[in-house]
């Protein structure tokens, strides 16, 4: 009989030619356990996902309890469905009064190109604006706005009208005119190895959309649910976007991504033409029903206050002579070494002694760090604890 990791190679799709072939058999809290039992810390939460960790149990108990009671329905928009109702009414009671129209989908790739076809069907103008070493998403329109090419050259042609600026440069912001549908931005930038602009270029940005009437949208998939040390990374910069992108952390686990905006922006899509945007399977149930309980959890049991404690943790404890920086906001952090083969052998050392951590698509001589918001003083000790060996190992 063929072993599952020959089953693996020879039936799912690799999106390398170097797949981590790393076999887990169960997940709890901060850790992922392989056949023989061997718990390994995870550093990264499954790409921002597990902010809870693994298996949280009001997560796992909502969603058998709406198993129990239907699962998909009908298309997203037409039935009046209780996990996607309540799960809505939640999100826009914490967010601004011009946030409150929740269009649930799938993933959060599928909330940007909502997000995009949204910006133009309202504002009636066709030009978009993304940031240099921008990430949101690998389908065609989000690839459109994703600023390196070695990612996009091989799929061209793509959207046109896409223009690009500099992250955190206020002198490109007039490059945004009144013929500016919007500008999509990731409010803390991800993939380029967590870049995080200042309040006063966010302020000038916010500024400059509402000179132009260009629609703001904020990229949080990554950033939000108190991965920066606030509830929304927006939060930070005192100002709030026309369009509110999430997804990763949304569904405690489960598939799931949004796109919010008003109510006046967001029924644009309801008319010439109408069904403006549809989507099967966004919003369902289950996945309403395992976001809502995540996003319980996180506010009733308190973790976000401690996300900033953690991170100065983690910045105290990484500090070697070939580490050039630490970056980011709370528990979304780049370590910077000197080149991607110096960070990839170290990568795969801490994998070995059992702490999962990864690099960035645009940044690839920066090691994540975005463990789940549970992680504890202890833990991000030992975790350290094998990052500084593995870097001493291939550099002393």
């Amino acid at each position: 009989m063929p072993t599952l990791r020959q089953l693996f190679l020879a039936n799912n799709a690799q999106t390398t030619n170097f797949p981590l072939l790393l076999e887990f058999e169960r997940a709890e809290g901060i850790y992922m356990y392989d056949a023989s039992g061997r718990g390994f810390i995870d550093l990264i939460s499954g790409i921002g996902v597990s902010s809870l960790g693994h298996g949280n149990p009001y997560v796992k108990e909502a969603i058998k309890q709406q198993v129990d009671k239907y699962m998909h329905l009908m298309v997203y928009g037409e039935f009046v469905q209780t996990p996607q109702v309540m799960f809505a009414q939640k999100l826009a009671s914490l967010l601004p009064d011009n946030l409150q129209s929740v269009y649930f989908t799938n993933s959060g790739t599928e909330a940007v190109e909502g997000a995009l076809k949204l910006a133009k069907r309202f504002s009636g103008r066709q030009q978009i604006i993304a940031c240099h070493n921008s990430y949101h998403g690998s389908t065609h329109g989000a690839l459109s706005v994703m600023g390196n090419e070695e990612f996009k050259q091989a799929y061209r042609p793509l959207l046109p009208g896409v223009g690009f600026i500099n992250f955190n440069n206020t002198d490109d912001l007039q490059l945004i005119t009144d013929q500016t549908a919007c500008v999509i931005i990731e409010t803390v930038q991800g993939e380029a190895g967590v870049r995080v602009p200042d309040i006063a270029y966010m302020q000038a940005l916010r500024k400059r959309c509402d000179e132009t009437g260009a629609l703001l949208i904020l990229d949080e998939i990554q950033a939000a649910f108190g991965r920066t040390g606030k509830l929304f990374a927006f939060e930070h910069f005192g100002i709030a976007p026309d369009i509110l992108l999430l997804a990763k952390a949304l569904g405690g686990g489960m598939p799931i991504g949004a796109f919010i905006a008003s109510t006046q922006i967001m029924g644009a899509l309801k008319d010439n033409p109408i069904l403006g945007h549809i989507t099967t399977f966004g919003g369902h149930p289950v996945c309403c029903a395992a976001g809502l309980a995540a996003l319980e959890v996180l506010i009733n049991d308190n973790l976000i206050p401690g996300v900033a404690q953690k991170e100065a943790l983690f910045r105290q404890l990484l500090v070697h002579p070939a580490i050039k920086a630490v970056r980011g906001k709370g528990l979304m952090l780049a370590v910077e070494l000197e080149n991607f083969d110096l960070n990839k052998r170290i990568i795969d050392r801490c994998i070995e002694n059992g702490v999962i951590t990864d690099w960035f698509l645009h940044c690839s001589n920066s090691m994540r760090l975005a463990p789940p918001l549970i992680i504890q003083p202890q833990e991000i000790e030992q975790a350290c604890a094998v990052i500084i060996e593995a870097i001493g190992y291939y550099t002393l």
